[in-house]
């Protein structure tokens, strides 16, 4: 069976875009090869993506997941039904309200590969359902100060079990997975 993951590149003050959306701090920074091979270990296994659906309900340039690196169904949570939508060979589902079920579609999909959470909110909601099996965070040097939070809000204590950690010249590479 798939496993489900949230995979986010984030702040060190815990954030995954600026208060406009913006991801521009993610990019110019020095690199090492390992930073790229951690976070390509991690795309080579995604199966499938959830993630949440723009208020136009549309695929923009900007908004395709791991920017068109990976070929895989992605489940778009809406609160409106809309027909699928294929472009550049991803099919992109909406699922209306039930992010559970968004994630059990993907992992159907996945089949032995992962299910990667994209977004804060898909995250949150994912990791409150006990849906979540890991966490793959790759730790920008960087603080915002404020801006889209990955895991503020959460309503109850999540214990998790460090499985892997390795910093290189970009950033710092965090592996957890989430105790039952």
């Amino acid at each position: 069976m798939s496993r489900v993951v949230v995979h986010a590149t984030m702040t060190v003050d815990g954030f995954i875009a600026d208060t406009e959306g913006g991801v521009d701090w993610m990019f110019g920074r020095p690199s090492a090869p390992e930073d790229d091979d951690v976070v390509m270990k991690v795309v080579e296994r995604i199966g499938a993506v959830v993630g949440g659906a723009n208020k136009t309900q549309t695929i923009d340039e900007g908004e395709i997941p791991y920017g068109g690196m990976i070929k895989v169904p992605v489940y778009l949570m809406t609160h409106t039904p809309h027909a699928p939508i294929e472009r550049d060979g991803v099919t992109y589902t909406f699922i209306v309200d039930d992010v559970a079920d968004a994630v059990e579609s993907a992992r159907r999909a996945a089949g032995d590969k992962w299910v990667s959470l994209l977004g804060g909110s898909i995250s949150r909601q994912c990791l409150q359902l006990g849906l979540v099996d890991e966490l793959h965070l790759d730790i920008a040097p960087v603080l915002l100060g404020n801006g889209i939070p990955l895991f503020a809000g959460l309503e109850n204590r999540i214990e998790l079990e460090r499985l892997e950690t390795s910093a290189f010249a970009s950033e710092t590479h965090l592996r957890y997975r989430v105790i039952r």
